[in-house]
């Protein structure tokens, strides 16, 4: 039972990270569906902070729809970078979240809880990078990415485990594409008349 359903979570979520890639808006429903699966498989495995996760996926990806298609206003969001000043707070603030998660779910039973924690906390910020179309957030998911592939090996998540492995992959792909999308863009508006 729950290796069918994670296979169909697990196509989701390929399905996912190359329409992201793409910038394609249908990536967001790929998410929604596959973090509520999800949401399930880590909870039955102790990995609490991952369901917790997955619960904000959920809203992220209803969020993340709403900005691609314009977060309210007219204009389509353009990938953008942020400076390394940025970057620094960012991860040392999240660094600062991660022994509270690791506590909070340790004490109701959670394994791995401060490896599991550190890969929610990130995931939590980097998944906003990306409803932003922050270029950087590809390189953060190849960090968090190659410390989950550890951590679902380790709870007998193969194929989890797996798909983790290709999104290092796909990580790289989108980070390139995002990247010449982005230098494309902005080539464009130096020249565009005013």
């Amino acid at each position: 039972m729950f290796q069918g359903l994670e296979a169909v979570a697990v196509v989701l979520a390929i399905a996912y990270l190359l329409l992201a890639a793409r910038e394609n808006i249908w990536c967001w429903l790929c998410a929604f569906v596959s973090t509520a699966i999800y949401i399930g498989l880590f909870y039955s495995v102790a990995l609490l902070s991952e369901s917790l996760l997955n619960i904000f996926y959920l809203v992220m990806a209803v969020y993340g729809w709403w900005q691609w298609r314009g977060g309210g206003g007219s204009e389509r969001r353009e990938i953008h970078r942020w400076t390394w000043r940025r970057h620094l707070a960012v991860i040392v603030g999240t660094a600062l979240c991660v022994p509270l998660l690791a506590r909070v779910t340790s004490a109701a039973g959670a394994e791995y809880a401060y490896l599991d924690a550190t890969t929610t906390c990130f995931a939590v910020v980097t998944t906003f990078m990306v409803t932003r179309k922050v270029l950087e957030n590809w390189l953060y998911w190849l960090a968090i990415d190659s410390v989950s592939i550890y951590l679902y090996l380790a709870k007998g998540l193969t194929l989890t485990a797996g798909l983790f492995a290709l999104y290092l992959v796909i990580c790289v792909a989108g980070f390139v594409s995002w990247r010449r999308t982005m230098m494309r863009d902005s080539g464009a508006a130096m020249v565009a008349p005013t």
